[in-house]
């Protein structure tokens, strides 16, 4: 039986659409005179903060437009500036990201009343979750348990740590009762190095990128060749599972539990 769920936080249960990392990272690079697409920017959606940064900074056309502007690639001494500029920038804007996004509170309800724990990773580390969270509490979302990437020796994503150390918090085991979802390739590498059912959610996440209003207006061609996409590469990450928004989460369970029924396991 399923006996927890890990999930992400900003894609997945807040902020749909992830935007609070791309708007504080453009801003960060838009100040030294680099210009940075939303793109390259979403990629590595999922990593640390400072991971993320580095990897951005690594994308053929940052690094070509850092070197434009200042002669070579940023060296990890730039990569340190622009994350002390950056972390306060995203503390002064995180609690304005913490709508819970639609589907979520009914899910958790539904997760509650039968039993089944919630714990969570992100990519966002403990100061910007001691801002982000009492503000999702006080939206309807608390989750029971919560781990960030700067408390695990081992890094975050696409490392298990944060996985493992909710289910030592939760009292969870063995991991295969476990199912994490997200919505970045780095949280499907997570979940897969964990051993955990692993599920990828498409609309509100990152690699669709669309406000709410955005994805309504889709029409009904586009949104399922952008779901198809996505879900291709969600899949070709690690991703057991895909569903279309996280209140779909809990039907796959009957699925899940049917396999390990059969011995399976993730």
């Amino acid at each position: 039986m399923i006996q927890a769920v890990m999930l992400d936080w900003a894609g997945t249960m807040v902020d749909y659409g992830s935007f609070a990392p791309v708007a504080a990272f453009r801003k960060l690079f838009e100040e030294r005179g680099v210009a940075v697409s939303d793109a390259d920017i979403r990629k590595p959606m999922g990593r640390m903060k400072i991971d993320h940064l580095r990897d951005i900074c690594a994308q053929p056309a940052v690094r070509e437009a850092w070197t434009g502007r200042y002669g070579a690639p940023a060296s990890e001494a730039d990569v340190q500036e622009l994350y002390a500029a950056f972390e306060p920038a995203l503390l002064s804007i995180v609690r304005d990201f913490a709508e819970p996004v639609p589907g979520a509170l009914a899910l958790v309800d539904r997760l509650r009343a039968a039993g089944i724990k919630i714990g969570t990773t992100t990519g966002y580390t403990r100061p910007m979750m001691d801002l982000l969270m009492p503000e999702a509490a006080r939206r309807g979302y608390a989750p029971d348990s919560s781990v960030t990437p700067d408390e695990t020796p081992g890094g975050g994503r696409p490392h298990p740590w944060m996985l493992l150390r909710n289910a030592e918090a939760l009292g969870v085991y063995p991991m295969h009762a476990v199912v994490k979802c997200g919505d970045t390739e780095a949280d499907m590498q997570e979940g897969r190095a964990a051993g955990v059912w692993t599920v990828g959610v498409v609309f509100g996440g990152n690699e669709l990128g669309l406000s709410q209003a955005q994805t309504e207006a889709l029409d009904a061609l586009e949104r399922e060749r952008l779901f198809n996409d996505i879900a291709a590469r969600l899949t070709a990450a690690g991703a057991h599972y895909i569903i279309r928004e996280i209140g779909e989460l809990d039907r796959l369970f009957p699925a899940i539990e049917a396999r390990l029924a059969k011995g399976e396991r993730p």
